[in-house]
């Protein structure tokens, strides 16, 4: 599996839906917007996604895009591979030599390393990036929260 821009845009993008789609359609640029990526990249990101079932879109006014399923069903493997083809990280040569037996010997690391990325993140949802981003959040403000206390009690004493 090939982790490329295109790949970071769409989960980036698919979470922006995740997020924002829950009150109705999102467009594609309130995500451009949001996430600073160009519409018509968007656009390409979008057919592919659509063309795998991940995102419906609705036309018209007041129209966008919703999530196709759940986000608890949406993979971030789904969402790479449906944007990006799958890609192995070698080729074998028909009339080995030396040098291509030494890379042959690497050849069953990297097919390893693929499949353990894809394995990685088929265990991850679109529902569980929101989760943690919102767990995120709110650490964040809880401890902005205590150091806004403790610069009070510190300006009052």
């Amino acid at each position: 599996m090939r982790l490329s821009t295109k790949g970071r845009y769409a989960v980036t993008a698919m979470l922006d839906l995740a997020l924002n789609g829950t009150e109705g359609p999102v467009t594609l640029a309130d995500i451009s917007e949001n996430q600073g990526i160009s519409l018509s990249y968007l656009e390409q990101l979008f057919a592919a996604l659509r063309g795998k079932g991940l995102v419906r879109g609705v036309r018209g006014p007041g129209g966008g895009y919703y999530l196709g399923r759940p986000a608890d069903e949406i993979s971030i493997a789904d969402v790479i591979c449906a944007v990006d083809e799958w890609v192995e990280f070698t080729r074998c040569n028909p009339r080995p030599s030396s040098a291509d037996t030494q890379r042959g010997m690497t050849h069953s690391l990297w097919d390893d390393l693929s499949q353990q990325i894809y394995d990685f993140l088929t265990k991850i949802t679109l529902a569980d990036l929101v989760k943690r981003g919102l767990e995120r959040e709110a650490e964040r403000k809880q401890g902005k929260s205590a150091e806004d206390l403790l610069d009070l009690n510190h300006r009052a004493a």
